[in-house]
């Protein structure tokens, strides 16, 4: 019998480690901008909210607490505008890669079947496919598709890698074309609350982009950065109320369940826009600090609008600039990791406490850029 492994691509991040062990090896310690994941306190308000449940000796529902689903459906009104989404709309998943990864599974998704997503994309959305054996597409372009009509579509804004923002006029494009077609449009916002300077994102669950329905749209939301909730595995997904059903009744059966605790903890962090706030300026310190002192030191930097990264580029081969920044104490992610249009690009991300980010600065600027 062949593997499950066999199916899927090489774990990317196997192929960083000597890099890593180069910028290890420098004489004040490695800066990792390879990964972005937070390194702030958890808020106090979702730890209090985690203790006080912590009695939790029952099983909790698949479908979540209605306290967790109202939180997260006040927060989309609150903060991002999403009008007419109900509880049986929100479905609380175990932190948004695990639905990403066994979304297909969960949908029937198979041999035969096409997902495609962004042609610059977290791996997840490829691997997710490849387990259950569909055919897979990376591409921006619907017209490339020509005549064979996707399962599923993926959309990411704001993108990791790029930090892009895709306006409202080509969410609504996508969501009609995938209507006429019957295709299921998915939308990966774990970054929504992540935005730069002037961009605005918006959720593709917004009126202005479904005209009022969420037929055939789902999106998925994660408290992992917006709240540092990556340790707590703490997501969910929104949207049509009869995808939503199907994914509750897979899940039963599965019993991917988010405990009980989590559930208050997220309905906490999702009530108190505080928190939030006070960590995006944190991020957007450490943005503006990075990026000066990347754009001294001869990069450019395309899109980053938005999302916790400045994809930046040297006019090289991403593998040389990885080796390039680990020889000076700094891992970042090499562009093809996300596709083969990534092949001259980095991903820094700016999720480093405040000293590493600043030692990181430090040496690009003793850095010629000629």
């Amino acid at each position: 019998m062949t593997p499950v492994s066999a199916r899927l691509p090489d774990f990317p991040w196997d192929k960083l480690q000597r890099y890593a062990a180069t910028a290890r090896a420098h004489p004040d310690g490695i800066v990792d901008l390879s990964i972005g994941t937070p390194v702030d306190p958890t808020p106090a308000v979702v730890q209090d909210a985690l203790r006080a449940a912590a009695d939790s000796p029952g099983y909790p529902a698949t479908v979540g607490t209605e306290r967790t689903r109202q939180a997260a459906v006040d927060w989309l009104t609150r903060r991002h505008g999403v009008t007419g989404l109900g509880l049986d709309g929100v479905l609380p998943t175990i932190g948004s890669k695990e639905l990403v990864g066994s979304l297909p599974l969960q949908l029937g998704v198979g041999p035969g079947d096409l997902v495609v997503y962004p042609e610059l994309a977290y791996p997840t959305y490829e691997v997710g496919a490849r387990l259950v054996g569909a055919d897979t597409l990376a591409s921006d372009s619907l017209t490339a598709l020509g005549p064979r009509v996707p399962r599923v579509l993926w959309l990411n804004s704001p993108a990791n890698p790029t930090g892009r923002v895709l306006p409202v006029e080509h969410l609504k494009k996508v969501v009609d074309w995938c209507r006429e077609r019957g295709t299921l449009l998915v939308s990966d916002e774990c970054y929504l609350e992540c935005a730069w300077d002037d961009a605005e994102p918006v959720s593709v669950l917004h009126s202005s982009v479904t005209g009022g329905d969420h037929t055939g749209v789902l999106a998925v939301h994660s408290l992992s950065k917006r709240s540092n909730l990556a340790g707590y595995r703490a997501a969910f997904v929104a949207g049509d109320v009869a995808v939503v059903a199907e994914l509750l009744a897979v899940r039963k059966n599965l019993g991917l369940i988010m405990p009980g605790p989590v559930q208050a903890a997220m309905a906490a962090a999702l009530d108190d826009d505080e928190h939030a706030v006070e960590q995006h300026a944190r991020y957007a310190a450490r943005r503006t600090r990075l990026q000066a002192a990347l754009t001294r030191a001869g990069f450019a930097i395309d899109h980053s609008e938005a999302a916790l990264y400045l994809w930046c580029t040297r006019g090289e081969s991403c593998w040389d600039t990885v080796g390039w920044l680990a020889e000076r104490g700094i891992l970042v992610a090499p562009g093809d990791f996300y596709g083969a249009a990534g092949r001259e690009h980095v991903r820094v991300a700016f999720t480093a406490t405040d000293e590493r980010v600043d030692a990181a600065v430090d040496r690009l600027l003793g850095v010629d850029p000629g």
